[in-house]
């Protein structure tokens, strides 16, 4: 096994590393979902947001791992810091660096590395984003390009920066995060002729929330409609606040009586969870779903305005039946 060498700029990386007072901080949607994306794009084992202080590699976001910290000579990323782009590793048995590494020859028996440095505001490199598998596997141009775009975005957020992607009040991704991560999965669905359906949400009598009980109340209604979207959907699909008090969630792998069932089943979910939160309030939702064909594929911003239509035309036979 090789010990990854220390940088030459070490006391600089790590200064720059704690500066952002992010090491041992709890867990964020902002990164997870970016680590849920990654480890669904690229179908491996597991994923990571890695930061790597000076004897550890800690994970501030990890999906499909328990632990939360490495000693930082046995790792991948101590090495991949080292390098200017993404790094791969293939077959790490046949890797000089890692064939008798013990996370190679023990568990979890990693296979297949590909991680991309994360940059301070300096330049100083402070960890990666990484994939990890049990398999060894080819890592191509484009697989390597849809890597650096999700670090790209990883290294925003670390650079605190959330706002770029992130809805400022609810903390999932926002209209500008969900057209950026919502396309690349479309792309895959492509390459894997695999379904997928956009449900477009808008929130029932928002505005007399607002009027009866104040702004500060709406934004509350807001926080908890996003919440029940993180609790029910974390691990199936991808959500954001496109603004106001419309949602949006792209289900991956779904036809459109899978996602139609699933919705109805959320909005039973949604009931539960705004329970024992005693509002003043009933929060639902109008709705309205397309279905995507990775044969003739269409542009995210169609299948917005298409679902858009649905759902004003679900509000309004609603509205009729009240």
């Amino acid at each position: 096994m090789k010990t990854p060498r220390i940088p030459a700029n070490e006391p600089q990386r790590l200064s720059e590393l704690h500066a952002l007072k992010i090491l041992n901080t709890p867990a964020e949607e902002r990164f997870d979902r970016l680590t849920r994306l990654a480890k669904r794009l690229f179908n491996v084992s597991v994923s990571v947001v890695s930061l790597l202080d000076a004897e550890h590699q800690w994970f501030k976001s990890g999906d499909g791992i328990s632990v939360t910290q490495t000693a930082r000579d046995i790792s991948f990323c101590g090495h991949a810091i080292l390098q200017d782009d993404v790094m791969v590793v293939e077959n790490a048995c046949n890797d000089p660096r890692f064939y008798d590494n013990p996370l190679v020859i023990g568990e979890p028996y990693f296979r297949f590395y590909a991680g991309c440095p994360l940059r301070a505001p300096n330049g100083a490199k402070v960890g990666t984003l990484c994939i990890l598998d049990n398999q060894a596997r080819t890592f191509n141009g484009e697989d390597i390009c849809a890597l650096r775009d999700l670090a790209s975005m990883a290294e925003a957020e670390l650079l605190n920066f959330q706002t770029a992607t992130s809805d400022e009040l609810t903390q999932i991704s926002n209209r500008r995060g969900f057209m950026t991560l919502g396309q690349m999965l479309l792309k895959e669905c492509v390459l894997r002729h695999s379904s997928a359906c956009l449900a477009f949400f808008d929130l029932d009598q928002f505005k007399q929330i607002n009027d009866n009980f104040g702004h500060r109340e709406g934004d509350r209604a807001l926080m908890d409609f996003a919440d029940a979207l993180k609790t029910s959907f974390r691990q199936s699909a991808l959500f954001a606040r496109l603004g106001g008090d419309e949602f949006v969630v792209l289900f991956i792998d779904m036809n459109q009586q899978q996602a139609n069932a699933r919705l109805e089943d959320f909005r039973v979910e949604l009931q539960r969870y705004m329970e024992p939160l005693d509002r003043r309030y009933r929060l639902d939702f109008s709705v309205g779903m397309v279905e995507f064909d990775p044969t003739q594929p269409q542009p995210l911003t169609a299948l917005l305005s298409q679902s858009d239509d649905i759902m004003y035309q679900h509000k309004k036979a609603r509205r009729q039946r009240h």
